[in-house]
């Protein structure tokens, strides 16, 4: 019995080893790296509530990594950069900024889709190892045109720990990470359960994350925010936060250049607009990047006077209505770029 067992054994670690030769990822030059080890072939259930509503999201993550359905990655023109203010894992994909954004383009009849490579955590050096560590490593992928939604994650970059995890250090975790990116019987485990065996994550609630968010709420405008910020000098905190961003910028600037990119830089808001100095700080360096550099900019903490209460369900988050009137004040300036640099005729 113990000997049939044992030839069993072997006879199955064989046949998925030629399976693994054959099929897996494991001699190919490009295969996928530890950046996204959390980021494909992934299929999340949620019961969320937004505004009172409850909402099954299925939180879908392709196997090159972007947010939805499966893709070849030459039909890819737009790619979206973003955080988790982007990414958006508990908001149904449809009324996510980006999807919104999606719906807007659909209505106009206008051909683009923006595909969602955001992910929790992002800052500027995370979009840094995205290019050199993801996107260089999916074969006829080549958009032109990158959106990237900047500033809450970068206005706390002195927490160095919080933001872009990196290469996991522990054997038995750098192990998985190498077996989970380069095995073809661990996707096609992850298929099978995302297909059969998914089921409800979790239950969550935005509106309970901070329940006195708005209790003593004032929605601090851009002009408002300049006079306040502005007032007095800059802390060495203030310097250290500018320096290393500036450091991050350039060597995004450095990319874009090799790969003659067209970029595309939004700022943010919060939840009470510029209710930070460091994200105030952090606009104003990636709006004097932008123009400094020719590139295109949406100066979205200037064109927002005010947001409803409610529209956010933490400091930084939209809710689904937040998300959708987001959308529509980038949607026009944004519109006419696309068009512009893809040289389409809106109908």
């Amino acid at each position: 019995m113990k000997k049939i067992l044992f030839y069993n054994f072997i006879f199955i670690f064989l046949f998925l080893l030629i399976i693994e030769f054959i099929f897996g990822y494991w001699f190919e030059e490009n295969n996928f790296g530890f950046f996204i080890r959390n980021e494909r072939l992934i299929e999340k259930h949620y019961k969320i509530k937004h505004h009172n509503k409850i909402y099954d999201v299925i939180y879908k993550r392709n196997f090159y990594g972007f947010r939805g359905d499966e893709v070849e990655p030459k039909k890819i023109k737009v790619v979206f950069e973003g955080g988790s203010t982007g990414n958006q894992r508990f908001t149904p994909e449809k009324f996510t900024i980006v999807g919104s954004l999606n719906e807007l383009l659909l209505n106009d009849k206008i051909e683009i889709k923006i595909f969602n490579a955001s992910t929790d955590g992002k800052t500027t050096r995370g979009y840094i190892n995205d290019f050199e560590k993801w996107f260089s490593k999916i074969k006829n992928f080549d958009p032109k045109i990158f959106i990237f939604y900047i500033g809450i994650n970068d206005s706390n970059w002195l927490q160095k720990k919080k933001f872009d995890t990196g290469e996991r250090t522990g054997f038995p975790e750098r192990l998985a990470d190498y077996v989970k990116n380069n095995s073809i019987t661990a996707e096609l485990l992850h298929k099978i359960y995302n297909k059969f065996f998914s089921k409800l994550k979790a239950e969550y609630n935005p509106n309970y994350v901070n329940k006195d968010l708005y209790k003593y709420y004032s929605y601090i405008k851009y002009e408002q925010a300049k006079k306040i910020f502005t007032r007095f000098g800059l802390s060495e905190n203030d310097k250290m936060l500018i320096k290393r961003f500036k450091e991050g910028l350039n060597k995004l600037d450095d990319i874009i250049n090799k790969k003659k990119l067209i970029p595309i830089f939004i700022t943010q808001i919060q939840y009470n607009g510029i209710g930070s100095i460091n994200l105030f700080l952090i606009n104003e360096e990636l709006k004097n990047f932008a123009i400094n550099n020719n590139y295109q900019l949406i100066k979205l903490d200037e064109q927002i006077d005010t947001i409803g209460e409610g529209d956010y369900y933490d400091k930084a988050h939209t809710q689904i209505l937040g998300s959708k009137k987001l959308a529509e004040i980038i949607y026009p300036k944004l519109k006419k770029i696309l068009l512009k640099e893809l040289h389409l005729n809106s109908n």
